[in-house]
């Protein structure tokens, strides 16, 4: 995995110099200079950095590739998009998304009411809103209004149930009627994790009998000049481009057919979201087998012949892709706390006056090891180490015999792995995967990482530096919380290696990437670790700006959140440390001082400096 898969998974965001990871965008500063400068200002724990010139990136890109196709089909019709807010609501990522895509009229997409009212506050002056979703008379009626408020908005019925209460609030209101969608339920389904989303058995969409009745409802209420769009959603992070290609067709004729049916206003076809990801670090497990190009290429080709076919004006193509649009603005770097196999570092060996032979010839095998001789003296060395564990077992040794033995072994292992590092042997791979380092992180995958604990979600680890050397040691990641499920375990089919670092002589930083959709919004505050602080980052010719600080939560404030007051519980604990009978006057003092600043840090590890 050279570059920890770098140009696999970053679309060319960052490179790696002078040994460290760099934004390759303008300043090109590196990531560890801007951690260690938020940090300097004593923050802890694990820090969220946003890139709103990556938002920027992948919009461009989106509405480039569109109209590229556009123009190299011949196509009548125009693209929009918007984002769909369950991906992220953070006001730091809404803000950047709205104004990084204002000069694309890029909107938004709202699922519930809460997001619909975020729509109505933060969609820029002329662009989409389009609500998808279970509604009920209330969310209905907010849409009314947010039409009347001069919103181009777009109500997609789920039901005709939805339908019966939009003709409803139209009698029973005086406000401008907004623009109606159909969400149809294709036959065709998706492919990945989220299939489910298309297919017959799909949660939402009209089958073909209830959109030909909601045809009628419309046309006997006088509401069908309000259809504008059919939409549809085959499931998010689509791996494999075919399935779109068979629900392009299916929609395409189903936009067609309710065209000739006298649905005159309709004009968009809203293909949903799904543009995936690429998360993967490994060249065999790519997430996607499509490039944004050919999504983009295939989806206007596909509907222009569609509608040439059959003589249709040509649709205004939407998009919802969400994932696609912020997965790489937000990075999470987390330092290691503990290397869980320091203990064998060999000054921590302690010979006696006289030690067994097997140790002596150990420490021999440990000190004459070189390229010429290192896998025969690696071979004896693990032979050493089985007679030594049954010497153990036999009474023969004590423990302290058995602790310099496997301390001299490690080390022995290790050196040969940097000795053969350039042409390894299976036996010595092996004996990678078997020579596992544990690095605790000073994060929570239940809160940061939620996809990867309740999907198996991968996401693309690396260091943030020390990478003009080659990392040796297979990598399993633990996180702080007391659950045995916060841990990213090593996987020989995606392996991740880390270097073997002195954490006592210097800070080690992972970055973990792409985890700008959904991870903020679903992440659980398990242990009550909540959201990490968080930054915005405004890259320029000669330097950077940090901006929008978030800090996380302070203990206080996080079990306020859970409604206990928070006075309550700080009297309590006053009032115990007062009465206690066992610390002075001056000791109650200095703990009660240290007590408040504890209360007032975030949850999180503080055991780095």
């Amino acid at each position: 995995m050279n570059n920890f898969g770098l140009e696999i998974w970053s679309n060319n965001n960052f490179i790696v110099e002078d040994g460290q990871l760099k934004l390759n965008y303008k300043s090109m500063p590196s990531l560890l200079q801007i951690i260690e400068e938020i940090r300097s200002n004593d923050v802890r724990g694990p820090i969220l950095l946003r890139f709103p010139h990556l938002i920027k990136k992948q919009i461009k890109s989106l509405y480039s590739y569109f109209d590229k196709a556009m123009t190299e089909n011949s196509y009548e019709g125009k693209f929009s998009a918007v984002f769909p807010l369950k991906v992220n609501q953070f006001p730091n990522a809404v803000e950047a998304i709205t104004s990084q895509g204002a000069q694309f009229n890029y909107g938004l997409e709202a699922g519930s009411k809460a997001e619909l009212i975020l729509a109505m506050s933060k969609t820029p002056a002329g662009a989409n809103i389009t609500v998808n979703g279970f509604k009920d008379k209330e969310m209905i009626t907010l849409g009314f209004i947010a039409a009347q408020s001069g919103h181009n908005i777009t109500i997609t019925i789920e039901g005709l149930g939805e339908l019966e209460t939009i003709i409803e609030v139209a009698k029973e209101c005086n406000l401008k009627v907004p623009h109606i969608g159909i969400r149809v339920r294709l036959h065709s389904a998706g492919s990945g994790i989220w299939a489910k989303s298309g297919g017959m058995d799909a949660k939402f969409g009209l089958t073909s009998t209830e959109i030909i009745e909601a045809i009628k409802l419309l046309r006997e209420d006088n509401l069908l000049q309000h259809l504008s769009m059919i939409h549809f959603h085959i499931g998010s992070q689509m791996s494999d481009i075919a399935p779109l290609k068979r629900a392009l067709r299916e929609a395409g004729n189903i936009y067609a057919e309710l065209k000739k049916m006298g649905a005159e206003s309709l004009d968009s076809i809203n293909i949903g979201g799904g543009l995936a990801v690429e998360y993967n670090q490994h060249t065999h497990s790519k997430s996607r087998n499509y490039s944004v190009e050919e999504f983009s290429s295939s989806v206007v080709f596909l509907l222009k012949e569609i509608m040439d076919a059959k003589k249709v004006q040509h649709p205004n193509i939407f998009t919802e892709s969400g994932r696609f649009i912020v997965a790489s603005h937000a990075v999470l770097i987390t330092p290691v706390l503990e290397l869980f196999t320091q203990d064998y570092q060999e000054k921590l060996i302690n010979f006696k006056k006289v030690n067994p032979p097997l140790i002596n010839e150990l420490v021999d095998l440990n000190k004459l090891l070189n390229n010429k001789n290192c896998i025969e003296y690696l071979h004896d060395a693990l032979d050493h180490m089985e007679s030594i564990l049954t010497l153990f077992d036999l009474g023969y040794i004590d423990l302290q015999d058995r602790s310099n033995a496997e301390i001299l072994v490690h080390n022995i292992i290790k050196k040969a792995l940097y000795l053969t590092s350039s042409n390894p042997t299976d036996e010595l791979e092996e004996l990678q995967v078997r020579l596992q380092e544990r690095y605790l992180i000073n994060a929570s995958i239940f809160q940061s990482l939620p996809d990867y604990w309740g999907l198996n979600q991968h996401f693309p680890i690396m260091p943030l530096h020390n990478l003009n050397s080659v990392p040796l040691r297979a990598a399993s990641l633990w996180d702080i919380t007391c659950d045995s499920d916060g841990e990213i375990g090593f996987n020989p089919e995606k392996p991740l290696y880390l270097h073997d670092v002195n954490l006592d002589e210097e800070e080690y930083y992972l970055g973990f990437f792409n985890v700008g959709a959904y991870q903020e919004t679903l992440g659980m505050n398990h242990n009550l670790f909540t959201h990490p602080s968080e930054y915005t980052i405004h890259l320029n010719d000669t330097g950077y700006e940090i901006t929008n600080e978030v800090e996380s939560k302070n203990i206080l404030d996080i079990l306020a959140s859970l409604g206990y007051e928070k006075n309550e519980i700080l009297n309590k604990l006053k009032t115990d440390l007062s009465n206690s009978k066992f610390i002075t006057e001056k000791e109650k003092d200095d703990t009660l001082a240290k007590l408040q600043i504890f209360l007032q840090q975030n949850g999180y590890l503080r055991t780095t400096y």
